[in-house]
């Protein structure tokens, strides 16, 4: 038995599969990072996600073209983040509040839309619908490397975007004048609307980017992975993108390792299962969400919130 366990280790469709468990958290989650920087708090990603999941599907099984599916996804992500902005922004709703109420929208809303794109005549189809999904494409030379070429170079299009968002988000965040406005917005907003950025406008297009992103690991879920729709898709796989983000301590490598790190829970947990090991397999099931718990015990004490998180903006004097 301890050999099977060492086996996982040192066998690389762990590490590939490490990679692929840890996108959809590390889309949504760098995604979410550019509007927690503004000052939003984006609690919301689960109902971002659920969009993305759904659109994906619609769009890659009626019209037969995956990338039709992973556009509604984005664009579908990016409207959910609209909505929040709305009530977050302009109308100075609660956040949190909000944002779970969307959670909970969506997650009836996402079983709606299903019903209803592949309903023939009066009944819905029961069968699970498969639709065109995404496929692995290997970089040229760099794929062919032994070991390294297999772990990091073929995959689906979508992890390739996910780990060159995070050095993109970086150079955003820190070495340009929008990501300059973005912290400005997130840590003292009446400061910055002295200056003359638009606080609103800032927050509006952080969290479009949140949508987007989170938006494309709905779409990851269900025409990456599954290339098939469920309830309840993401698992709350949103909630952990937020952890990472605490984790991180609100940095793009920070997020990084925190994704790794509950993608390498996943991953393990689905090899250890059919070990036979006199485990029940719910614990083995929650074993991400735990290990979720425990970082968020030992890490959101020491973190940093931006200083104007969850606050509302108004202007003095309106």
């Amino acid at each position: 038995m301890l050999d099977k366990f060492v086996q996982i280790f040192i066998t690389v469709d762990f590490y590939v599969a490490i990679l692929r468990m840890a996108t959809p958290l590390l889309l949504a989650a760098i995604g979410g990072l550019v509007a927690e920087k503004a000052g939003i708090v984006t609690f919301s990603m689960e109902s971002m996600m659920l969009m993305g999941t759904i659109a994906a599907i619609v769009g890659s099984g009626l019209s037969g073209n995956v990338w039709v599916g992973v556009l509604l996804a984005l664009l579908g992500g990016m409207l959910i983040a609209l909505v929040y902005a709305f009530m977050a922004v302009t109308v100075g709703a609660h956040q949190i509040v909000t944002s779970v109420a969307l959670n909970l929208g969506m997650l009836g809303l996402s079983s709606i839309l299903y019903a209803l794109a592949f309903t023939r005549g009066d009944e819905i189809i029961q069968q699970v619908i498969k639709v065109p999904g995404l496929e692995v494409v290997k970089i040229p030379l760099l794929g062919d490397i032994p070991i390294i070429g297999a772990i990091f170079f073929n995959h689906y299009p979508l992890v390739y975007v996910a780990y060159v968002s995070v050095p993109l988000v970086w150079y955003v965040l820190y070495r340009t004048s929008w990501g300059l406005k973005i912290r400005a917005v997130g840590e003292h907003p009446h400061a910055a609307d002295t200056v003359g950025i638009n606080v609103h406008l800032v927050r509006y297009l952080s969290l479009l980017v949140t949508g987007a992103l989170s938006g494309l690991a709905g779409a990851f879920l269900s025409v990456g992975l599954l290339n098939s729709f469920m309830e309840n898709m993401t698992g709350g796989r949103g909630f952990i993108a937020y952890t990472s983000i605490v984790f991180g301590k609100w940095e793009p490598g920070g997020v990084l390792l925190g994704t790794l790190l509950f993608g390498a829970a996943d991953a393990l947990q689905l090899r250890i299962q059919p070990m036979g090991l006199n485990i029940p397999p719910q614990f083995m099931t929650a074993f991400p969400y735990v290990v979720t718990l425990l970082i968020l015990i030992l890490v959101v004490g020491k973190a940093s919130w931006p200083a104007s998180s969850g606050q509302a903006f108004r202007r003095e004097g309106k």
